[in-house]
C-alpha cells in the first residue's frame, strides 16, 4: 500500500536551479524509503515538498501533485498546520528548544490545546521510549535539553516529533553530525518505527542508505534515475549512473 504517491512534481527556486524535474514516485506505507545521490539532487527538496516547507522558500515554479492518503497536500485549501502535525520533519542538526527536555516533548501538544498533566506525561515517556531515550533521561526531565550529548539532543527531536503521533516522519541527513554509536541507536530506533509509521530519509552516505533502506530511490541532478527494493538496487542497479554512484565513481 502507497502512504504517498508523488506525480509529475517540478520545482524551481528564484536563483535559476532547477530542483526537481518531473519526478514520478510512490512511498510504501510502513517502510523505510530512502533518497540517495550526489548533493544538489533534490532530496531534500522533495522531502520539503512533502510537508509544505517550500512554502517558505523562494520557490518561482511549483507542478505536480504529492498525494498523502490520497489527498493533494499541494492544494491551496490544505490546512498546513494540521499537515505539519500528520508528517513531521527532523534535520540533520538537532535544533532543540531552548526548554526543558519535557517541555521540549510537550511543546507541539501544548500548542495543540492539551493541558491535562497525565496525558502530557504519558506523552513525554511515550515518545521517549520510543526513541530509547527513557532510560538515560527519566531522573532528570526538567534539565535544559541543551545539555544533553548531540546523539541524545538528536533522538530528542525525533521523539519531539513523534509525540504529535504523526502518520509519517522525513528526515534529512539525522546522522550526519552524530558519532557511529549515536548513529546506531538513531538507525535502530527507526527500523522499529516502521512498523508504526511511514519514514522517508534523505541519508548522508550511501553505505547509511544501503545499511537502512526498504527502498531506495536514486536522485542525480533533480532526476529520480531509479528506484526499486534497497537490496536490489544496491546489489544490482538498472541504470550505470547508479552503479557508478555506488561505486564511488563520482559524487
Amino acid at each position: 500500500m502507497d502512504k504517498i504517491v508523488i506525480e509529475h512534481l517540478s520545482l524551481n527556486y528564484s536563483d535559476g536551479t532547477e530542483s526537481l524535474k518531473d519526478v514520478s514516485l510512490r512511498i510504501p506505507a510502513n517502510q523505510i524509503t530512502v533518497l540517495f545521490g550526489p548533493a544538489g539532487g533534490g532530496k531534500s527538496t522533495l522531502l520539503r515538498c512533502i510537508n509544505r516547507l517550500n512554502d517558505l522558500a523562494d520557490v518561482t515554479m511549483l507542478s505536480g501533485r504529492v498525494l498523502l492518503n490520497g489527498v493533494d497536500v499541494l492544494d491551496p485549501h490544505t490546512n498546513v498546520t494540521e499537515l505539519r502535525r500528520r508528517v513531521g520533519m527532523v534535520f540533520s542538526r538537532p535544533v532543540p528548544l531552548p526548554l526543558s527536555i519535557y517541555q521540549n516533548i510537550t511543546y507541539g501538544l501544548e500548542i495543540a490545546g492539551e493541558r491535562r498533566k497525565a496525558r502530557l506525561d504519558e506523552a513525554v515517556e511515550r515518545a521517549l521510549r520510543q526513541v530509547v531515550l527513557w532510560d538515560e533521561v527519566s531522573d532528570r526531565l526538567q534539565d535544559p535539553a541543551h545539555a544533553l550529548s548531540g546523539g541524545q539532543q538528536q533522538r530528542l527531536c525525533i521523539a519531539r516529533v513523534l509525540a504529535l503521533q504523526p502518520e509519517v516522519i522525513l528526515l534529512d541527513e539525522p546522522t550526519s553530525a552524530l558519532d557511529p554509536v549515536s548513529t546506531f541507536k538513531i538507525e535502530t530506533t527507526l527500523r522499529e518505527l516502521r512498523s508504526e509509521l511511514t519514514i522517508v530519509l534523505a541519508p548522508h552516505s550511501t553505505q547509511q542508505a544501503a545499511r537502512i533502506a526498504d527502498t531506495a530511490a536514486f536522485f542525480l541532478a533533480g532526476e529520480l534515475v531509479e528506484m526499486q527494493e534497497g537490496e536490489k538496487l544496491f546489489v544490482n542497479p538498472k541504470d550505470p549512473r547508479t552503479q557508478d554512484y555506488i561505486q564511488g565513481r563520482f559524487g
